[in-house]
């Protein structure tokens, strides 16, 4: 399993997945925050790939609403809109 692999599996079951039972139509992730709570070190490139990805959005039936901030960076915000 590559590390964009374990990244897409690690947001989903973290947040994605209990926000969905809890109901909620919205989440926000910051690419830091997930870097972060990984435990990775410059690995920042490879977290926004896999956050943005369209590999990711189809796998999980999301939907990428908005992308704030710089085109790779610790302060790069993906909103995705759970249908």
């Amino acid at each position: 399993m590559s590390l964009a692999d374990e990244v897409r599996d690690f947001v989903y079951e973290r947040y994605i997945k209990p926000a969905r039972e809890k109901g909620v139509k919205t989440v926000t992730l910051r690419a830091g925050e997930v870097h972060d709570a990984m435990g990775l070190k410059g690995k920042i490139p490879t977290v926004c790939s896999a956050l943005g990805s369209n590999k990711f959005l189809k796998q999980h039936n999301l939907r990428l609403a908005k992308r704030e901030g710089p085109s790779c960076g610790v302060n790069v915000c993906f909103t995705y809109e759970l249908p």
